[in-house]
């Protein structure tokens, strides 16, 4: 909340005749240091803090060394990590000067809200905890003390107003800025009650609890640091009966409390917190710098733009300087805020643009900053193994994003991808892998690291699996794999637990899926599975895992897909038959990745039983190929068997023509059809007989999707078996084919489809077919003497080894 409380002026010997209550912004470096002048001044004997009651075992560890804000209190249900609350406090929160004031001078300092005991049974799981979190009442009609004084001043923005009142003020009377609004906020309770917010009326009560038990021990030198909202209610006075009776009966929950580290970013307002500033670190700054706050922020922005290749002088960071303090002059400030500073560094160090000041604003105006706790704090035992990781790996989180490059032939950076895998399976995305990295190695492993405070909820619900990161994710990926509910889901977690190194998890995994592909007949759905365990098995390899076990599976998930796909793909609609499509793409890439141990170049096994034998009557027996047309055949049994799926697919007269162009087109780039053979199934789905839309579902199939462009190019017969077609279409069928061939086309770059346009200009009478004379630079016959001149220069680039 805001503003400020009422307090009574010290006595002659420097402490006040009764309770010192200091009411606080909770984010705030004007209360901070007022906070610590009044401290000074009063000299309590005992100090109470807003926050949970059980956190008086762990208050010692704020002076420790090694604590550096921001960090937060963490409590959280025992039997269920996941209700969490959190209190958070960086080096300007009010409540943190006072603690470490009294630490420095051996004064007690203890918590006086409402326990986390009770404020985790009784409300949902949040982000925060006491007043700030989100969703903490239901009550409809809510005010914002200090929007409500602000307006009262004639303010229009509370943020600038608690600024000049508070934020920027020069040093005046220690308690006079608490004593200044005490009457407003008195003011405000008397007309607005608990002002939406009823859980407050409980959570008063036990302060004032609290605070009655410590004047019997230290008299009324005792000094309570809390939200202004709550001090009106904090110097009422009230029975112990009728306090306690609002406690009676709460319910309870048992908790466990530690401190974790927080963000500036988890403080701002946009993040969500409650509680949250628009600015925190803009507010660290005016806390850390007091004197001359103004040249030192924009010394630091101008060292932010430097680092960013963006020009600044140290003229341009002194005319900045003028500039806000002219206009606070202007506005009425008295001194400059943030508006103004913002103002400036907008008009004189961004020349005018937003770009650079977005930077500003989220790097330094938010910030990043990221605390530390000391290793003398509580924590379960799965976030000590972690730790422990961390340190031995040297993966230090950190709050800002940052990209993480791992080469996989390295001991350390296949520890380190262990590591984010396995958090992962426990729900921990410290690490995201990304894609988009040239070329087609599997060594290297990019990912983007970003260490958010809720993560440390996330390990300690991941606690419950084992005590270790690689046990918990063990017991984590064996117990998914026994409620997993479709074969895909296990062919997921099968490749994840191999990009873990959990071998301890593989054969409960791999038992499961040996068991649901066996009992699973949908040839889709074996087809999803597939590319899964493919891509596990390259991983595996790089690893050095042994994934045995797991290629004995997938070859029997791919000899299945070879029976059942021909039959699945007939009879399918538009919607279904691209969804296939794609499914073929993907077994495709599959198979060729799966090992083909003993490859038998002579035989080509049957995929299985013709979809349609009634429309496929024997053949009669075909001359053999001549050799120049003759396509290779595939390495391996399995290999083998899915080239005789494909050659089944496009001959297929009630499979759709996408997946039958698609079927060509991957047969013509493996090389296993020949491009006679090419020519003869696309003049045969292009024929006069078929209906337009089939037609041009085989080309989108065929041509469509990388490379379909340049096929077209650099085969002229292709091309113009297409072109014939395309002018035969009749008017009134073009305009149904038109959007899947605008589909088609329009996937191809710029500079294919001004070639393909500029051979279709030059018309058939440029060449004959099948000739490439209508390809620049291309003959019938290779030149060999110009041939033999790139020789030298091969020879020059490859090296001493490369014969010429």
């Amino acid at each position: 909340m805001t503003a400020l409380a009422p307090a009574r002026p010290p006595a002659p010997q420097g402490r006040a005749p009764g309770p010192l209550l200091l009411g606080v912004r909770h984010h705030g470096p004007g209360s901070a240091r007022g906070v610590l002048a009044a401290l000074e001044a009063a000299r309590p004997e005992a100090v109470l803090i807003e926050g949970p009651a059980e956190a008086d075992a762990l208050v010692a560890l704020a002076a420790d060394p090694a604590m550096r804000p921001p960090v937060a209190l963490l409590a959280h249900a025992a039997d269920d990590p996941g209700r969490a609350a959190f209190w958070p406090f960086a080096a300007f929160s009010p409540e943190w000067a006072a603690i470490r004031w009294a630490l420095g001078r051996g004064v007690p300092v203890r918590f006086a809200d409402l326990p986390a005991a009770l404020t985790l049974a009784a409300e949902p799981a949040r982000d925060d905890g006491g007043e700030h979190a989100p969703g903490a009442d239901t009550a409809a009609a809510r005010i914002d003390p200090l929007a409500e004084l602000a307006r009262a001043a004639g303010h229009e923005d509370p943020e600038q107003w608690w600024e000049d009142v508070v934020e920027l003020r020069g040093d005046t009377d220690p308690l006079a800025p608490f004593e200044a609004l005490a009457e407003a906020m008195t003011a405000l309770r008397e007309r607005y009650g608990h002002g939406g917010h009823p859980r407050d009326l409980v959570r008063e009560a036990h302060m004032r609890l609290r605070l009655r038990d410590a004047r019997k021990e230290f008299g009324d030198a005792v000094a309570v640091v809390c939200g202004a909202w709550h001090v009106p209610a904090l110097a009422r006075r009230t029975t112990v009966t009728a306090d306690r009776a609002l406690l009676k009966g709460l319910p309870r929950t048992k908790t466990e409390l530690t401190w974790v580290p927080w963000t500036h970013r988890r403080l701002a307002r946009r993040s969500g917190y409650g509680a949250g500033i628009e600015s925190p670190g803009w507010y660290g700054h005016l806390f850390s710098a007091p004197d001359r706050p103004v040249e030192r922020w924009m010394t630091k922005v101008a060292g932010l733009l430097r680092e960013s290749d963006h020009p600044v002088s140290s003229a341009d960071v002194i005319e900045a300087v003028r500039l806000a303090d002219a206009l606070a002059a202007l506005r009425g400030r008295p001194r400059p805020g943030l508006a103004e500073t913002t103002d400036a560094v907008r008009a004189v160090l961004c020349g005018g643009s937003d770009v650079p000041l977005g930077l500003v604003r989220d790097r330094l105006v938010v910030g990043d900053v990221l605390g530390e706790v000391p290793a003398a704090a509580p924590a379960v035992p799965l976030q000590r193994d972690l730790d422990r990781l961390q340190r031995r790996l040297r993966l230090k989180p950190g709050a800002e994003e940052r990209a993480l490059d791992l080469d996989l032939r390295g001991e350390t950076d296949a520890a380190r991808s262990r590591l984010l895998h396995r958090l992962r399976l426990l729900g921990v995305g410290w690490g995201t892998p990304t894609g988009g990295r040239a070329g087609t190695g599997t060594f290297r492993e990019p990912w983007r690291l970003r260490w958010e405070p809720e993560l440390h909820v996330r390990v300690a619900e991941a606690g419950v699996w084992g005590t270790t990161v690689e046990s918990a994710a063990t017991a984590r990926a064996e117990a998914r794999a026994l409620g997993a509910g479709s074969l895909g889901e296990i062919t997921d977690l099968a490749e994840r637990c191999l990009l873990a190194g959990l071998t301890g998890a593989l054969p409960a995994v791999l038992g499961a899926l040996a068991d649901r592909a066996a009992l699973d007949t949908d040839a889709a759905h074996l087809a999803d599975a597939l590319p899964a365990l493919a891509r596990a098995l390259r991983y595996g390899d790089v690893r050095g895992t042994d994934t045995a076990a797991l290629a004995d599976v997938a070859a029997g998930l791919a000899q299945r897909i070879c029976v059942g796909l021909p039959p699945a793909c007939a009879g399918l609609d538009a919607d279904a038959a691209a969804q296939m499509r794609d499914r073929v793409d993907a077994v495709h890439a599959a198979i060729t990745l799966l090992p083909n141990p003993n490859p038998n170049p002579d035989s080509n096994p049957d995929p299985g039983p013709d979809p349609n034998p009634h429309l496929h009557p024997t053949p009669d027996p075909a001359p053999a190929p001549t050799p120049d047309l003759a396509p290779p055949l595939p390495d391996g049994p399995l290999v083998a068997r899915w080239a005789g799926v494909l050659r089944r697919l496009v001959r297929g007269e009630r499979v759709p023509g996408i997946i039958r162009g698609r079927a060509a087109r991957t047969l013509l780039d493996e090389g296993w059809l020949s491009e006679e053979e090419t020519g003869r199934a696309m003049g045969l789905a292009l024929s006069p007989g078929t209906p337009p839309a089939d037609a041009a579902a085989w080309i989108d199939g065929f041509a469509g999707g990388p490379g379909g462009g340049l096929l077209l190019v650099h085969d002229e017969r292709l091309l113009a078996l297409l072109d014939g077609w395309l002018t035969g279409v009749p008017a009134e069928a073009f305009t149904d084919v038109l959007p899947l061939l605008r589909r088609t086309f329009g996937g191809y770059e710029a500079g294919v489809r001004r070639t393909l346009g500029e051979l279709v200009a030059r018309g058939p009478d440029a060449a004959a077919p099948g000739s490439a004379a209508l390809v620049p630079g291309f003959a019938a016959d290779p030149d060999e003497e110009r041939a033999d001149g790139v020789l030298p220069l091969l020879h020059l680039v490859l090296g001493p080894e490369a014969a010429a």
